[in-house]
Formats: structure tokens, C-alpha cells, sequence
């Protein structure tokens, strides 16, 4: 029922007139998914992202993503890559937002 006034136009006018104005960026190229995906893997040395994830109580993917400093979605395509080398295991959670924990040789 009650709610703001419309502005007079002069009023917006001297609004808009007074805010700075964006500048505008250029667009950026976008890359095929997979090839940022890999380049990203690639940047994190496997062996030494076990050592520094297996000092956390519990390694979920966003827990990983932190330790490491990278996106969700790398974190969670090396915890799989690490899970099928038997290097880490599910030890619980369900749907997509599996614990791990490292296995023992």
C-alpha cells in the first residue's frame, strides 16, 4: 500500500549525473571446461596434496578446496582421482558430500 515516491525526472537525472560510471571490461574468452580443468589438476602435485590433507580430521571436497587453494570442482575431481588410486577412502557422507579419509599402506 505505502511504499517510495517515484523521483522526479530532474531528480534522477542529477542522480545518475553525479554517480561515477562503470567501466566497461572486456569480455573474456571463454575456454572449454575441460581444458581449465586439467591445467588446474595438473597444477597440484598429487602426492604432495595427500600430505597436506592428511592433516586435516576430516577431508571433505570444500575442506580440500581451502587447504589447497583451488575451486570445489578441481578439489573434488583430484579427491576422486586420489580415491581410485587407493590413496584415500569414503569413510562416510552421502550424496556427493562424501568424508574421506587416507588409507593406510
Amino acid at each position: 500500500m505505502g511504499g517510495t515516491k517515484k523521483k522526479p525526472l530532474s531528480q534522477v537525472e542529477k542522480a545518475q549525473a553525479a554517480a561515477p560510471k562503470p567501466e566497461k571490461k572486456e569480455k573474456e574468452t571463454k575456454t572449454s571446461g575441460q581444458k581449465v580443468k586439467l591445467s588446474a589438476i595438473a597444477r597440484v602435485d598429487e602426492q604432495q596434496a595427500l600430505k597436506s590433507l592428511s592433516q586435516l580430521k576430516a577431508i571433505t571436497i570444500y575442506a580440500a578446496a581451502k587447504a589447497l587453494g583451488v575451486n570445489a570442482s578441481v578439489a573434488s575431481s583430484l579427491l576422486r582421482s586420489l580415491e581410485s588410486k587407493n590413496l584415500i577412502g569414503k569413510v562416510g557422507g552421502f550424496s556427493g558430500h562424501y568424508v574421506y579419509s587416507p588409507l593406510s599402506s
